[in-house]
């Protein structure tokens, strides 16, 4: 892509993330406590990074340790996750490998990508003006019946009826289509949680309000980085609610709606896509940066 037409889709992108409206008020900050219930997910997100061959022996440092009592399932496939059972959570943990700032950026600001429907063999029952991102689209779609197999049989080993979703990046993307797919094909009755690190935007307004309607979502934003406001709102991409912003100070701010432009929130503290810091995209969340 050139210079000039990355330079058009980044500059577009700022104006877009310039506050439209008043932002939002209500944004609280997380104790010390709520902080640190986020560190086992966010360990397993850091671990989706380390290779099939050390999630699925759960030998792959601090990341595995940290979460020592972990069972894996399965791991690799068709793209990097690997899935199974958490014994203290009592969850199956599914988590998705992400990407740095040098490859995800030019995914969510290349001209050749556009919103389209789920596919309805997938997402039956959804309506068709949900439309995502097509290069998550079809990244999820190259593993989703894997991962569905994979937390089926985790489910009848274990006994669970709890599914936690995590990943950072470009795995967050993937895992939050996840958020929408694997309730329509788990039985009634299982319960679901979705943290996602360094999310950039996946869909439409339809997809955002879907999302808050179904999925228990929360995306965790460190300090200024540029990845989650991408891809521009300018295109028709919609953050849905959840957001928690890491400050400057430290501070995580819960931020409520949808894009809350407060500068206490991500789209605020980054209105230009080049006031961001890419070497925030990585980390740390809590102390822990992403990678294994």
């Amino acid at each position: 892509m050139s210079f000039v037409l990355v330079s058009v889709l980044l500059g577009a992108t700022a104006v877009n993330a310039s506050p439209a409206v008043s932002a939002r008020q209500s944004i609280t900050a997380l104790s010390t406590a709520q902080i640190d219930s986020f560190t086992s997910y966010t360990y397993y997100a850091s671990a989706g990074y380390c290779t099939p061959a050390q999630t699925i022996a759960w030998n792959c440092g601090t990341n595995c340790v940290a979460n020592s009592d972990f069972i894996p399932v399965t791991s690799g496939g068709n793209g990097d996750r690997f899935v199974g059972f958490d014994p203290s959570l009592d969850t199956v943990i599914v988590s998705h490998q992400g990407t740095d700032t040098s490859e995800i950026l030019p995914i969510v600001t290349d001209a050749d990508f556009f919103l389209t429907s789920l596919d309805s063999t997938l997402f039956p029952g959804i309506s068709s003006s949900i439309e995502v991102h097509s290069g998550f689209a079809e990244s999820h779609a190259d593993t989703a019946t894997q991962v569905l197999a994979a937390v089926k049989t985790t489910m009848t080993r274990y006994g669970t009826s709890s599914v936690t979703m995590v990943g950072h990046s470009l795995g967050a993307a993937i895992t939050l289509l996840d958020s929408v797919y694997l309730p329509l094909w788990l039985p009634a009755g299982t319960t679901f949680k979705t943290i996602g690190y360094g999310l950039p935007r996946v869909g439409n307004q339809a997809f955002a309000n879907y999302v808050d309607a179904h999925v228990h979502l929360t995306h965790i934003n460190n300090k200024e980085d540029p990845v989650p406001i991408c891809p521009g709102r300018f295109l028709g991409f919609v953050h849905p609610a959840g957001e928690v912003h890491i400050e400057d100070s430290g501070e995580w701010a819960a931020c409520p709606g949808q894009d809350n432009t407060s500068d206490q929130c991500i789209v605020g503290d980054v209105p230009y896509i080049w006031d961001g810091n890419t070497s925030n995209h990585g980390g740390p969340y809590n102390g822990i940066q992403m990678g294994c």
